[in-house]
């Protein structure tokens, strides 16, 4: 799996939804290995969004599609300043229930100090969140060498956060490594978060 991801500030959120929708509408069709796109834009305005094909090749081919360009052309209206682009050929994907029932989606993002270790210890982690955390229903994780932006779904914020406050001291105890090891994250809330899936 491939993963492209474009973050900014938004200047025009209902605008950007409906770039979206048009998106969907008029060009989803012809962009050969797409696999979907999870996004929105956080109280603050921070707008950010994981596209995912099946390959780097794939996701090359749609950019440069002339109906891609005038549509992006259109979309980069609606942010205010610079917008970002990470591509990411290193993907962990873990799917517990279905993502798409999402209601809320929380963005993760940092620098890893040891990425194997974080990612042995993410399988050892698993299946106790699996049974701990009803709540999340899969993640994706992308890499950009040592850096990582990683998307949790969860059936809605309520039931985040008190999953998290249930979990309290009973947290594995790989968790406080794994975090350790993860590098400080920041933070970026979807509480309406956009799920696309062709």
């Amino acid at each position: 799996m491939f993963i492209q991801i474009i973050q900014g500030k938004a200047r025009d959120k209902a605008g950007l939804e409906r770039q979206n929708d048009a998106w969907e509408r008029d060009i989803q069709s012809g962009a050969k290995g797409y696999l979907g796109m999870t996004g929105g834009v956080a109280d603050d305005g921070t707008a950010v969004f994981l596209a995912r094909f099946d390959s780097e090749a794939a996701a090359q081919a749609n950019s440069a599609r002339p109906e891609q360009g005038e549509w992006w052309n259109d979309t980069a209206k609606c942010f205010d300043g610079e917008v970002t682009f990470q591509n990411c050929t290193d993907v962990d994907l873990e799917v517990i229930g279905n993502p798409d029932d999402a209601g809320f989606v929380q963005i993760m993002q940092g620098t890893a100090s040891n990425k194997s270790r974080v990612r042995e210890l993410e399988q050892q982690l698993l299946p106790k969140l699996k049974q701990m955390r009803p709540d999340i229903l899969g993640s994706v994780r992308a890499w950009d060498g040592d850096r990582w932006m990683q998307a949790v779904y969860f059936t809605s914020e309520a039931d985040a956060r008190n999953g998290e406050t249930a979990m309290g001291e009973d947290a594995p105890p790989e968790l406080e490594e794994f975090f350790e090891l993860s590098g400080e994250p920041t933070f970026i809330d979807l509480k309406d978060p956009w799920l696309k899936t062709p």
